[in-house]
């Protein structure tokens, strides 16, 4: 789940997109009390409380930062600390809180719930670790508190590193009135801040359905459901990607009686086909009802629930529930924080256009992250990052080391609910499709002793490969601890290693990491355990 969000703002009253930059004069606000908690030393600078000057610099002066990024996700906050350790001058805008919608209110948070989750299975299931007991409580108002203990750390952690690095952090709205600048805007106070390059990481937000807009009481954002500190008797899920999924698990965990909605044919529709298939399998023995096909139609909103209308292979259907969660896609944020104006090209799906060096096609800006639609993960805008930076640095003359061409192929992409699911590359499917001869190879991890020992013995590690040349073609992984196990194969692929490689490297026992082994010995029909 990696998200900046950004609310995106109206930009009425900016220059217009032939203006040439930095012709204004330069003005003094006075900045007052109500600006006080963003001149704390916690932001790494930014906005002085008292007289500040905001500068705005006139035609003869140079831009006073080599790079100014836009939101401050773990794209952006990524670009910020690898410009500055080239020795780029860097300043950071952000109109909320350091880390973005990840650190904050996505990524991080969810997975505190999801272990407290997964804790509270292990005890309900006991008797098999011999532990026993009697009215047995659980609180999810603690871990609701567990969770936002460990964003607030982690966010203190990024500002840390603002301070190490030398950026320079700017808390307010950001919108770009040119190629070089970025006007800043906290409440009555506007600063404009000049650079020769700009980069774009303003991130992504929910989408909505026109009949189910989100109130926080009973319809919900994934955002949204991160401030509750209860759980509810029922929810309906719409959507089963990570952030559905994820939630599914938690709540269920939690007692609520869970219903996961997908359009699709399938569950998890962006996975092999037999990731679908087994996590479903699971979800449906937890007891979370799975619906695959199922369209949204409509929905009626009452003081005790939701009823949601939907369509099926068995016709229309409706269910009740006390909460929904929609999770059925995001939207850029790139709208009303003035690409328009300065011309950068956007999609009919309004995410931004890049190349292979996240240039966009206004040669002094950049974009990151969700707003380019390539893979909406927040290790993928934290990659993203360092590229801009490097490529922004190379253009300067600052850098001359070998910057990656990035392969979204071999991004790892991981849902971190019992039983975890981790993937990179091409489905099975996918790969036929696109004409490769394939050999596949698939250990059960009921067949591995470390996943006995755990008493987790679902799911199993699925190889595909090219047939003729043995490239690893993509890797579907579903069990315990999958999630870490993946980067194995996301290294192979990057260096060119085969299945065959991967098999004779020695892989300690007993270990998960060793049903990476046989899976890649078993392309071969050479899996020793099975």
């Amino acid at each position: 789940m990696g998200f900046c969000e950004t609310d995106a703002q109206p930009d009425e009253g900016l220059a217009s997109p032939g203006a040439m930059p930095f012709q204004r004069n330069i003005v003094r606000l006075p900045i007052g009390i109500g600006m006080s908690h963003i001149a704390e030393p916690s932001h790494g600078g930014g906005i002085i409380s008292g007289m500040a000057t905001v500068s705005v610099t006139s035609s003869n002066d140079s831009p006073t930062f080599d790079v100014a990024v836009l939101g401050a996700g773990p794209g952006g906050y990524v670009a910020a600390i690898r410009a500055a350790q080239i020795g780029l001058k860097v300043a950071l805008i952000e109109r909320d809180q350091l880390g973005g919608i990840c650190l904050n209110w996505g990524c991080i948070p969810t997975k505190v719930l999801l272990r407290n989750a997964e804790i509270v299975e292990l005890i309900k299931d006991g008797e098999a670790y011999g532990i026993s007991y009697d009215n047995l409580r659980v609180d999810y108002a603690r871990a609701y508190k567990r969770s936002r203990e460990v964003s607030n750390r982690l966010v203190k952690g990024v500002e840390f590193l603002m301070k190490k690095n030398d950026v320079k952090v700017f808390i307010g709205e950001g919108t770009i009135t040119g190629p070089h600048s970025i006007l800043v805007e906290h409440r009555s106070e506007e600063r404009t801040i000049t650079a020769n390059n700009l980069v774009v990481a303003t991130g992504a937000r929910p989408l909505v359905l026109p009949f189910l807009k989100p109130d926080g009481v009973r319809v919900f954002t994934y955002r949204q459901l991160l401030e509750v500190q209860h759980a509810p008797r029922s929810m309906v899920v719409i959507g089963s990607g990570a952030i559905g999924m994820e939630f599914a698990y938690v709540f269920h965990a939690y007692g609520t009686e869970v219903t996961v909605l997908e359009a699709l044919p399938r569950i998890m529709p962006l996975e092999d086909e037999e990731i679908s298939a087994e996590i479903t399998r699971s979800f449906n023995r937890r007891g979370i009802k799975t619906v695959a096909g199922a369209k949204v139609t409509d929905a009626k909103i009452g003081p005790d629930g939701v009823e949601v209308f939907f369509e099926s292979d068995k016709g229309k259907q409706s269910i009740k529930a006390e909460w929904v969660l929609v999770a059925v896609s995001v939207t850029p944020n790139t709208a009303g924080i003035g690409l328009d104006k300065v011309g950068v090209k956007v999609n009919s799906a309004g995410y931004v256009e890049v190349d292979d060096h996240m240039a966009t096609n206004v040669p002094s800006i950049y974009a990151i992250g969700d707003v380019t639609g390539k893979l909406r993960l927040a290790h993928v805008a934290q990659a993203q990052g360092v590229v801009a930076a490097e490529s922004i640095a190379a253009s300067m003359g600052k850098y001359h080391g070998h910057i990656p061409q990035l392969d979204y192929d071999a991004m790892p992409r991981c849902t971190y609910t019992v039983p975890q699911v981790a993937s990179m590359g091409l489905s099975e499917s996918q790969a036929k499709e696109r004409g490769y001869e394939v050999k596949v190879g698939k250990f059960p991890l009921r067949a591995n002793g470390k996943s006995l020992a755990l008493n987790n013995t679902e799911g199993f590690i699925k190889v595909v490969a090219d047939a003729k040349y043995g490239e690893i073609l993509g890797v579907h992984c579903i069990g315990p601890d999958v999630t870490e196990l993946l980067p194995e194969f996301v290294l192979a692929k990057n260096a060119e290693l085969t299945p065959e490689e991967i098999a004779r490297a020695v892989h300690a026992h007993p270990t998960l990491s060793e049903s990476l082994m046989e899976a890649a010995e078993s392309v071969e029909g050479l899996a020793i355990h099975i």
